[in-house]
């Protein structure tokens, strides 16, 4: 059954090919392109066939060692489940850890943050309060400079 495919394709190449000679020249480069695509399924179609020829002509054997290996997988993954319980109770309690100190240090970045927001208002302060005393500087001096004209 699964060579039908193979003749189809390889009749229909044989027929192609069978027609380059009696169509015009006109149609030459067309029917060429189409040739060769026809003859490249049918190799395509041919592979396919040997390879699944060839896989199923172990199959008898492959039946006993897949049931052999059904059964001991089936094992396996039973003690992959209870090992895997036992690694996601651990992996729960890292996480955990982790979770409580990037927590804690979170908290501290918190109070870091404060400090630093106070401290800039401070500077902030202390920009005005210098900017105030060069404002009552620069008044000083136009007024020394205003008595000055004055007592002249």
């Amino acid at each position: 059954m699964g060579h039908i495919p193979t003749i189809v394709v390889t009749c229909l190449a044989a027929t192609l090919s069978g027609l380059y000679f009696v169509l015009p020249d006109a149609v030459h480069f067309t029917m060429t392109v189409f040739i060769a695509a026809a003859w490249f399924l049918v190799a395509i179609c041919w592979l396919a066939q040997k390879s699944a020829d060839y896989m199923h002509r172990s199959e008898g054997y492959e039946d006993t060692h897949q049931e052999k290996k059904k059964l001991t997988n089936y094992n396996n993954s039973q003690q992959t489940l209870q090992m895997t319980s036992s690694q996601i109770s651990q992996a729960k309690y890292e996480l955990n850890a982790d979770l409580d100190s990037l927590r804690s240090s979170l908290k501290d970045k918190d109070e870091e943050i404060g400090n630093l927001k106070t401290e800039i208002s401070n500077l902030q302060t202390l920009v005005q309060i210098e900017k105030l005393k060069v404002d009552l500087a620069n008044l000083k001096a136009l007024a020394a400079r205003e008595s000055a004209k004055r007592k002249k």
